[in-house]
């Protein structure tokens, strides 16, 4: 792969605008084309007709986005095409548009500079579009402008004047329908005469007090070297992202400082004086291009508004949509996560008949099978979340959803943005971590990063179905349709949210203090989600979840079997098989208590011994703490672990008889007071629900923040405040039992 100057700024003002961008590599050479909008433009239907969904995503080093990149179809020459993420402006806010802007001024060593930039316009809204032109054109590269959805403009009564405006750009502007595939051809041709061609003119007039200023500012770091434009971001802009890189690359905060108080003296608002000669500028590329004509009565995206937005019917219709999902996560979901289960218990029972009973069955069969089973059982779940994100996402109904959930998030710090992040955490942390790459300010994507896994996620439900199963009384009230069961899984719940809301109160007060920055939320207009485009989001984030966070869970897997495996001695098993003749047991029953007997004198057992003082006021044993540190790579290997802590094996699930049964009668060693109680099963559940006890949550944690002090963080104050909350809750239900 070429690689480009890593530092490369904007063309100074008095550079000529149409000079030729510099090519000098061979014909047959491959040439890049960055593909790049703002976003709901149909930039990601644009890159699959052009690419015919040879999609590539590359997970470049320190790159916090998926970047896709494919081979551009129809061309006579090598292209190919980089799908940046969408971008509302090159002054970036968030680090998905930074990584825009450090690809197209060439910073980074791993992603080529483009030779050429394809600009995709929405033609219904393109005074809000050509807001992001008017900075791509100061880049200094040769350009296509893509105005695309001109079958929805054409609907909504605009005519765009493509050759106008080409004529004012200096550069080509070609109409197209991204899911029409004839208009494509238009398309390649313009990007095929656009390379080694020259950068359209830019003649944007910023004031040239803050040029000055910009320039001089863009040269005071002894990072990477800044463009005017981020400059300018960075003038207007206290404390925001642009400030945050600025520092973290050695700016020089008193120069930062000292150019604001010269552009105040002076007058200049940095903020408002950009904006006005952009929007100015716009103005006169647009000037006549635009024609407008009225639309007899609302338009059925108006009249669906009406209803889908309404205070009060809008919101009950968001908890309907909201309580589809949920069941179709949890019962669509559940068929295919048995059948999952017993192809990869068939696996292990096969492998294990093939190999010799020692260490190496049992890393092969309880380590690697069943890490990677414990993986892909909640693949089920993620892929239908995902459906729904796209499907809700591609018919426009996701940012009406955000918009009406802003309110109520207010008060946390947070805003409608951090919704559907916080939605998806109720399966998996995750992809829900993963997803706040969306939200810009980076306040309110920690915030957003560090409350998510309170939320309950799928994992929890084992153990939340075995302690209500055991020990709560399936009391039911108004004919069944009020049970006591329900009402505790959905209180545990109902516990991470509770809990979370003070804890991002918290941080947006401490730690994470800052001004709110507002939703500002474009509503695309609606429109029927195209299967090929939710298929292939479908099969990415599938694929995604796998990668990272399956290694991560195999791998912690692999060292807690270890620790459950180790030491191992002859004499325990001679003390188990005389244990056998005596009581004459089976050989399944002799294989459970050898297994039980192996555990305890482990050094994950001894763990559990350990940590027995720490953890009997709540009310547990050594065996509940093996279970509770066994369950660290996911929750719901307690289940596994107290099936063989009780000799019953390691096939028990949550809804077995002999675990369910075992649970009722285990007593605390030596005595026949009872382990598993209303308070016991109550705590163990609560500290479950608040706990840090996902390796894969912690390890995306840490590269989401890019700093291994935030799972730090999370892991530390999550499993202290369960630890506290678990204490009370035992404590307050003995008192109200009188126990």
């Amino acid at each position: 792969m070429e690689k480009h100057a890593t530092s490369t700024s904007l063309a100074p003002p008095d550079a000529p605008a149409s000079a030729p961008h510099d090519d000098r590599r061979p014909a047959s050479a491959e040439r890049v084309v960055a593909l790049v909008g703002n976003p709901n433009t149909g930039k990601t239907s644009l890159f699959n007709a052009l690419t015919g969904f040879r999609r590539h995503v590359a997970n470049y080093a320190g790159v916090t986005v998926d970047i896709a990149r494919g081979p551009i179809r129809g061309s006579s020459r090598p292209l190919s095409l980089l799908d940046l993420p969408g971008a509302y402006s090159l002054a970036a806010t968030s680090p998905d548009e930074a990584i825009v802007s450090d690809v197209l001024l060439g910073r980074r060593d791993d992603v080529p500079r483009p030779d050429a930039l394809l600009v995709v316009v929405d033609a219904s809204n393109p005074q809000r579009n050509f807001y992001l032109v008017s900075q791509l054109v100061e880049v200094g590269l040769p350009m296509v402008v893509a105005l695309n959805m001109v079958d929805i403009a054409r609907n909504r009564g605009i005519a765009v004047d493509a050759r106008k405006i080409a004529r004012r750009l200096g550069c080509p502007v070609v109409p197209v329908v991204a899911t029409d595939d004839t208009t494509i051809p238009p398309l390649v041709a313009a990007i095929e005469s656009a390379i080694g061609g020259s950068a359209p003119v830019a003649g944007v007039d910023i004031p040239a007090t803050l040029r000055q200023e910009a320039a001089r500012l863009a040269s005071a770091t002894s990072g990477r070297q800044l463009s005017t434009v981020e400059a300018v971001r960075l003038l207007s802009d206290p404390g925001g992202y642009t400030e945050h890189m600025f520092r973290r690359s050695g700016g020089d905060a008193a120069a930062l400082a000292a150019a604001r108080e010269r552009l105040t003296c002076a007058g200049i608002e940095p903020g408002p004086a950009e904006v006005h000669a952009r929007y100015a500028w716009v103005d006169r590329v647009l000037s006549g291009a635009i024609e407008r004509r009225l639309v007899p009565g609302d338009t059925w995206s108006h009249r669906l508004d009406r209803v889908l937005t309404h205070r009060v019917l809008g919101g009950l219709i968001l908890v309907g949509v909201l309580y589809a999902l949920f069941f179709a996560i949890y019962s669509g979901a559940a068929p295919l996560m048995g059948a999952i289960e017993a192809a990869f218990g068939a696996a292990g029972q096969w492998l294990g008949a093939l190999l010799p009973e020692g260490v190496v069955r049992s890393l092969v069969v309880d380590g690697v099978i069943a890490g990677v089973g414990g993986v892909i059982v909640f693949l089920p779940q993620i892929l239908i979340l995902f459906l729904f994100v796209a499907l809700l996402e591609d018919c426009g109904y996701l940012s009406r959803a955000a918009f009406m959930v802003d309110r109520l998030m207010r008060p946390m710090g947070l805003s409608g943005r951090s919704f559907i992040p916080l939605l998806s955490s109720f399966a998996c942390a995750v992809p829900a971590i993963l997803g706040t790459r969306a939200i810009p300010d980076r306040r309110e994507r920690f915030i957003t990063i560090m409350v998510a896994p309170f939320m309950s996620c799928s994992a929890r439900l084992p153990v939340y179905v075995l302690l209500i199963g055991a020990l709560i009384p399936p009391q039911a009230w108004l004919g069944g349709l009020l049970r006591l069961d329900a009402l505790v899984l959905l209180a545990m719940y109902l516990v991470g949210v509770v809990v979370a809301i003070p804890v991002a109160i918290l941080l947006n007060n401490t730690a994470l203090a800052g001004p709110s920055t507002g939703l500002l939320l474009e509503l695309p207009g609606y429109k029927w989600p195209r299967v090929r485009t939710v298929a292939q989001r479908v099969y990415l984030a599938g694929k995604g979840f796998l990668v990272r966070a399956g290694t991560v869970i195999l791998l912690v897997n692999i060292a807690v079997w270890a620790l459950g495996y180790f030491p191992r001695s002859d004499a325990t098993r001679q003390r188990v098989e005389r244990e056998r003749i005596t009581a004459g047991w089976s050989d399944e029953h002799f294989e459970a208590e050898l297994a039980g007997a192996y555990l305890r004198e482990s050094y994950l057992g001894r763990i559990g011994h350990w940590i027995e003082p720490l953890i009997e006021p709540i009310g547990w044993d050594w065996r509940i703490g093996v279970g509770v540190v066994a369950s660290f790579p996911a929750r719901e290997v307690i289940i596994a672990t107290l099936g063989t802590v009780f000799n019953l094996g390691t096939a028990e699930d949550e809804l077995s008889g002999g675990l369910l049964q075992t649970v009722r009668s285990a007593t605390w060693t030596g005595s026949d007071r009872p382990l598993f109680t209303l308070p016991v099963a109550l705590s163990l559940m609560v500290f479950f629900s608040l706990c840090a006890q996902c390796a894969s949550t912690l390890a995306v944690i840490g590269k989401e923040t890019g700093s291994w002090a935030w799972p730090v963080v999370s892991f530390v104050g999550m499993t202290s405040l369960a630890y506290v909350a678990a204490w009370a809750t035992a404590a307050l239900t003995r008192a109200l039992l009188g126990s």
